[in-house]
């Protein structure tokens, strides 16, 4: 006859109980839940701080454009006058109302300086960095390295052979002779930008387009280009800004013909009278196509930007 032993007589216990036994007890709350962060709070926390930061750098662009309406004794004034009243005095005088100097021929030749060799920037630029992404060369780092090394050496130190060749040759103050230096001057950042927003574009349509039997010329114009324009929509908006803001090279090698919009910028400055109010007008109207530019290309230059940074 069997006997049930006290542990087999026992039976499993059902219900709530149940639940509990075998597994760890959970910390709870106060409220019956998880303790945790409000993700809420700490988004307007993080809102907040990144608007406090972009007022910090927009204030001396915001003050700049404040001035530029004052008239020269308001703006001279130490402290500085807010509620000064508002005049367009310095920006008439810009564009030349009393000494009859026009801004046009500057602000073109700028211009034109900055949108050719931007132009020149992205034919040699987009071969070379498909040279060295998607069809690399032999020892491509070292051909990367080479055009990092152009940008080690200040400007200042090439300022005098470059002038004495541009006398030399006779092309001073000569807008051709700027464009070319712009040129030279970009293109090393333009090819590293290029080559990491190419090193992006899938092989896969590379190689069907080479079976399709596409050359290089029309891979580039009908696969890379609609692929990498983001990252060239960047490269021409950084290279232009660039060479538009570019003061050096232009004062030194450029006269009354083929001056730029900084060098007339700077033409303001002087040593006698009051010149603020009119250095901030011409600092905002010469400001004003770069910024065009920006918000124009602003969708582009931000997926440019990004491209490859999330995989």
């Amino acid at each position: 006859m069997s006997t049930i032993t006290p542990a087999a007589a026992q039976s499993t216990p059902s219900g709530p109980t149940a639940l509990n036994t075998g597994s760890p007890r959970r910390s709870i709350g106060k409220f019956g839940g998880k303790s945790r962060m409000d993700p809420t709070r700490n988004n307007t926390a993080a809102g907040i701080a990144a608007w406090l930061l972009a007022l910090l750098f927009a204030t001396p662009v915001l003050w700049m454009i404040l001035t530029s309406f004052h008239s020269e004794t308001d703006a001279a004034t130490n402290p500085p006058s807010i509620a000064a009243n508002l005049t367009l005095d310095a920006y008439k005088e810009f564009f030349g109302a009393s000494s009859g100097v026009s801004p046009w021929p500057p602000m073109i030749n700028s211009a034109t300086a900055s949108i050719l060799s931007t132009v020149l920037v992205l034919v040699l630029a987009i071969p070379a960095a498909y040279a060295l992404s998607i069809r690399p060369v032999k020892k491509w780092t070292d051909v990367m390295f080479f055009f990092l090394s152009t940008k080690m050496m200040p400007v200042v130190a090439a300022i005098l052979p470059l002038y004495l060749f541009a006398r030399t040759v006779g092309a001073l103050d000569n807008i051709w002779f700027l464009i070319l230096m712009y040129t030279s001057m970009n293109l090393p950042i333009a090819v590293w930008m290029m080559r990491s927003f190419l090193a992006e574009v899938p092989e896969e349509m590379l190689e069907a387009a080479q079976i399709d039997g596409a050359g290089l010329l029309l891979t580039l114009r009908k696969i890379v280009a609609p692929v990498a324009m983001p990252g060239i929509a960047a490269t021409a908006l950084i290279c232009f800004i660039f060479s538009w803001n570019e003061l050096l090279l232009a004062r030194v090698l450029t006269g009354v013909v083929a001056g730029t919009a900084p060098v007339f910028l700077t033409g303001f400055v002087s040593g006698q009278g009051l010149f603020l109010a009119k250095v901030c007008a011409a600092a905002v109207v010469i400001s004003l196509p770069v910024l065009f530019a920006g918000f124009a290309a602003q969708d582009k230059l931000v997926q440019g930007l990004s491209l490859g940074a999330v995989k």
